[in-house]
C-alpha cells in the first residue's frame, strides 16, 4: 500500500528526505502527506488508500458509484463515505458529464389554433416560425425565420450560432406593425415556451399557436422553405465545408431571392413580394 510505504518512508528519513520529494516519490499532495502524518495508519487510511489506487487505475473516469460497487467486491462499505473520501481528497470523476442546454425556461404550450390551416386572405394575419440548423461551415449556425402564411414571404430572421431565447426574439422584434388577431404559430421548442418569449409575443398584441409534440407536419410551410433553402442552395453547390462568411451570405442572397425574384405557382407564377405589391 502507499500509505504504508510512506509511513516506513517517513520513520526511515528522519529528516534525510524532505516533504516535496517523498510526495513525488509517492505521488501524493502535501496535504494528504501531512494528513497520514497526524493520523496513524488504521482501517480508514486502508480505505482512503484503496479507493485512491481505483481511481488511479481508471484515471478518474469512475465517480464515486462505480468506486463503491468495485470496493464492495473487496468490502462492506457505504457510498457516502466513499463519496465523503473521494471529496476531501479531490478524487472526483474528472469526465465532463455532457448536458443539454437548455435554452429557456418553460412556461407556457398554447393550443395548436392554426390547425393546419395555412392559407390566409390579407398580409401578416397568419404567421409561421422555426429555427434550422446550418452545418456547412467551422461552427454551427442556426437560422429563425419567421414567414407569412399570405405570400409565403419572410418577413423577419435571424443568423446566429447561439440557439437561446434571445436569438428568437431578435426575429420576433424585426416584425413591423401587425394587424388585430394576427396569429404566430411554432412548434413546443423552450425558446418559444419561455416565459421572455411568451410575454414578448403577447406585448406585440399576437396570438400564440403551437405545433402538437412531435409532429413537424403542423409546420409544414417554414419546414419546406427550409427544406427549400438547403436543397437550393448548400445541396447544389455542394457547399458542404466553408466559411463561416459564406454560409451567412449565402442564406441572406437565398432570401433576398425567395422574396423578390423566386416565382410560386401557387402565386399564380409571381415572387412573394410581387404578389403582396399586386394585391394590395
Amino acid at each position: 500500500m502507499v500509505r504504508e510505504g510512506v509511513a516506513a518512508c517517513m520513520k526511515q528519513s528522519e529528516g534525510s528526505m524532505d516533504v516535496q520529494m517523498i510526495c513525488m516519490l509517492f505521488g501524493i499532495s502535501r496535504a494528504t502527506y501531512y494528513r497520514w502524518k497526524k493520523e496513524p495508519c488504521n482501517s480508514k487510511g486502508k480505505v482512503t488508500e484503496r479507493i485512491r489506487e481505483l481511481c488511479h487505475y481508471h484515471r478518474f473516469r469512475c465517480g464515486y458509484r462505480k468506486i463503491t460497487a468495485l470496493l464492495r467486491e473487496e468490502m462492506r462499505i457505504n457510498h457516502k463515505a466513499v463519496q465523503r473520501i473521494m471529496q476531501q481528497e479531490g478524487w472526483q470523476c474528472k469526465v465532463k458529464v455532457k448536458k443539454r442546454k437548455k435554452n429557456g425556461a418553460p412556461a407556457h404550450v398554447a393550443e395548436n389554433l392554426l390547425k393546419r390551416q395555412f392559407k390566409s386572405d390579407r398580409p401578416l394575419q397568419k404567421l409561421v416560425t422555426d429555427i434550422t440548423y446550418l452545418p456547412y461551415g467551422p461552427k454551427m449556425l442556426y437560422l429563425s425565420s419567421i414567414l407569412d402564411l399570405f405570400n409565403g414571404e419572410i418577413v423577419a430572421y435571424t443568423l446566429g450560432d447561439t440557439q437561446d431565447t434571445a436569438f428568437v426574439l431578435d426575429t420576433l422584434h424585426q416584425l413591423p406593425e401587425l394587424p388585430e388577431e394576427c396569429v404566430l404559430h411554432s412548434d413546443q421548442g423552450s425558446v418559444y415556451t419561455s416565459s421572455d418569449y411568451q410575454e414578448a409575443v403577447k406585448g406585440k398584441g399576437i396570438t400564440m399557436s403551437m405545433s402538437r409534440k412531435g409532429t413537424p407536419v403542423d409546420n409544414a410551410p417554414i419546414e419546406s422553405f427550409h427544406a427549400s433553402l438547403k436543397c437550393e442552395t448548400f445541396y447544389l453547390d455542394r457547399l458542404t465545408c466553408t466559411t463561416t462568411a459564406i454560409v451567412m451570405q449565402t442564406v441572406k442572397d437565398y432570401i433576398d431571392y425567395y422574396n423578390r425574384i423566386r416565382i410560386q405557382t401557387k402565386l399564380n407564377n409571381q415572387s412573394p413580394i410581387q404578389y403582396r405589391q399586386l394585391v394590395a
